[in-house]
């Protein structure tokens, strides 16, 4: 099922949670809704549930306006933080619990369960109760109970916010499988950006209750449209250095330092001479020069830490701190002077009073 979200807000008293929303997301496409907390990413999801009517602007589920349509005629499936299991039910009752309010006949609801179950690969489960079971085992017959009426759209609220790392990574892909051997469109709230790029199709990233940016996950990474895109996505985070560019020479000067950057590639931003900019470089886009040129910057090795297959460094340009990922091959001590110089051209330049990103198309 496609939806449309056209110009929608919902303010609660003086409160604007989601401010003028505007995007179509596709059938079938597995869409994440991400941000920081209080960004509006859950009450964009609860409008979308019918638990929350918008206070302006149009909600379409394909062709039918559904503002006014009430949550259990909206033909959803709902998954919740805490999963909402009766505890004194069966997994297989558990499951069928919404066919038995639908008053479906038995027999056709435990069949409908039970390949339900196989779907989600607790079949073998069926006779216990939700507390013999592992987080990630309830999460599944959650999953299960919202996609047995065959709904047309799935709505998941932090669904995996309560499983330590390791089930985490699992049921992020069985969500996706899920997803995918269905084909139903499916909306995931999430604060965590790894699991939103792992999963989606596309992300929806949110900031006080406004949209950023609205792209492929690789895309968002890639090019984000201004800093807080850039910020956001990506763990270590973006290094932003304050610069100014200068536009006849083609170089990075880094404010409060004797240090520059020469680019071979001339650059055209809008704005460039003696205007304020920061340079956004991820930390595996730096590399360390053998030798010191035009193209690289000084840096004073602070922290050295070995993470498997990687060490990051914290480094000092002047009074900046940025991280490198660099090889363990390299040898570097805390205190080492290094030069650092920027992989292939992989920058971002950014407006330091607006924040947009001056590299790229802005929609």
């Amino acid at each position: 099922m496609k939806l449309e979200l056209k110009d929608i807000s919902m303010k609660f008293d003086e409160i604007t949670a989601v401010d003028h929303l505007n995007i179509t997301i596709n059938e079938g496409e597995l869409v994440c809704l991400l941000g920081p907390s209080g960004c509006g990413k859950s009450t964009t999801l609860f409008m979308l549930a019918g638990l929350y009517k918008p206070s302006s602007g149009e909600l379409y589920f394909g062709d039918k306006l559904v503002n006014h349509v009430e949550p259990e005629n909206r033909e959803i499936g709902m998954v919740f933080q805490n999963y909402a299991l009766y505890p004194h039910m069966t997994v297989l009752n558990n499951i069928m619990f919404p066919l038995k309010m639908a008053k479906m006949p038995k027999k056709v609801a435990q069949e409908r369960a039970t390949e339900m179950a196989k779907l989600v690969q607790i079949e073998h489960l069926l006779d216990r109760k939700p507390k013999q079971l592992s987080g990630g085992q309830q999460q599944r017959v959650a999953i299960a109970r919202a996609l047995v009426k065959k709904p047309k759209l799935l709505l998941l609220d932090e669904p995996l916010s309560n499983l330590d790392a390791r089930l985490r990574l699992e049921m992020r892909e069985e969500i996706r499988r899920i997803q995918q051997e269905v084909g139903i469109t499916t909306i995931f709230v999430t604060h965590d950006q790894e699991e939103a790029m792992s999963i989606s199709d596309r992300i929806l990233l949110m900031k006080d209750g406004q949209y950023q940016q609205y792209s492929p996950p690789q895309e968002m990474y890639d090019s984000p449209v201004n800093a807080f895109v850039g910020k956001f996505m990506g763990s270590p985070p973006i290094n932003m250095v304050p610069v100014i560019y200068n536009q006849e020479n083609s170089t990075f000067a880094v404010n409060g330092t004797k240090e520059s950057l020469a680019i071979s590639k001339p650059l055209h931003p809008p704005r460039s001479s003696h205007h304020q900019m920061m340079l956004g470089v991820r930390p595996e886009d730096w590399l360390i020069a053998e030798t010191n040129t035009a193209e690289s910057l000084k840096a004073r090795v602070e922290i050295v830490e070995r993470i498997g297959r990687d060490t990051l460094l914290s480094a000092t340009i002047g009074e900046h701190s940025i991280r490198a990922l660099v090889s363990p091959d390299m040898h570097v001590q805390p205190g080492d002077i290094v030069h650092l110089a920027i992989r292939n051209h992989q920058f971002h330049l950014f407006d330091a009073e607006s924040e947009e990103n001056l590299l790229v198309e802005h929609v």
